[in-house]
């Protein structure tokens, strides 16, 4: 069964049409990436997967049962997680205070309660170890390299367990290094059995990690593919309209 599934997924704002008819199934495990030029209506998919936006028309399923997101949170509770491309982090903080925004952990010291920094300390050094990361939990934010930032952004959708975690863009604008480390954090979560929805721009990313590519064109979408039976090029003219479907 799939992990989700969109049937007939429109959306419009106004007399703008975003997206007209996407339809896709994603199982457990995959990694599906999500191409399209700026205008294609990724972003406005992805809002509607994670809440953000409610569909105009069409149905949107996790593990099979039909669901309607008015909010982020009612994904949150059906699993889905997004991790945006400015990734929401606070720069004063620590990792571990990340982690934890608005979900902090807190403990009784007489008639009061105050902050568990300990234990949520503790809990995001496990989060980080199953990650492979480096990062730690004392490390403030603004010192942290991109990759250690994803690390965190990853590590707090972790907290939940989803079952699906969509990233918007996580290797824009990083170094190469870093773009090594990102893609190794999907790759950690794919080998968990993690589904991730990858949005990306970068074809040797998509390459490297996804086992399926999702191309869209002016709202609709125009292929759907695993990795091994397409090619970069076939993407990048699917993408710019030199092929028309695929």
């Amino acid at each position: 069964m799939a992990i989700l599934e969109l049937r007939n997924v429109s959306k419009s704002f106004g007399a703008i049409q975003a997206v007209s008819d996407v339809s896709c199934s994603i199982r457990k495990g995959e990694v599906v990436a999500l191409m399209g030029d700026n205008g294609a209506g990724k972003s406005t998919l992805v809002k509607m997967i994670a809440g953000n936006f409610p569909p105009t028309g069409g149905e949107i399923s996790v593990d099979g049962e039909l669901c309607h997101f008015n909010r982020p949170i009612d994904a949150r509770e059906k699993g889905i997680e997004m991790v945006y491309q400015d990734l929401a982090l606070s720069d004063n903080l620590t990792a571990a205070g990340n982690v934890f925004l608005g979900r902090e952990l807190k403990r009784r010291v007489g008639p009061f309660s105050i902050l568990d920094d300990k234990a949520m300390a503790e809990r995001s050094a496990e989060l980080f170890a199953e990650l492979k990361s480096e990062t730690r939990p004392w490390q403030l934010v603004r010192r942290m390299s991109g990759g250690q930032r994803q690390a965190v952004a990853i590590a707090r959708t972790r907290l939940s367990n989803p079952k699906l975690v969509v990233m918007d863009e996580p290797t824009a604008a990083i170094s190469v290094r870093q773009v090594a480390e990102v893609l190794a954090l999907i790759e950690r979560l794919r080998d968990t059995n993690h589904t991730v929805i990858l949005i990306s721009h970068r074809m040797p990313d998509v390459f490297a990690v996804c086992s399926r590519v999702l191309v869209m064109r002016r709202g609709r979408k125009v292929a759907d593919k695993s990795i091994a039976s397409s090619s970069p090029e076939e993407v990048t003219g699917l993408i710019t309209g030199a092929i028309e479907s695929a």
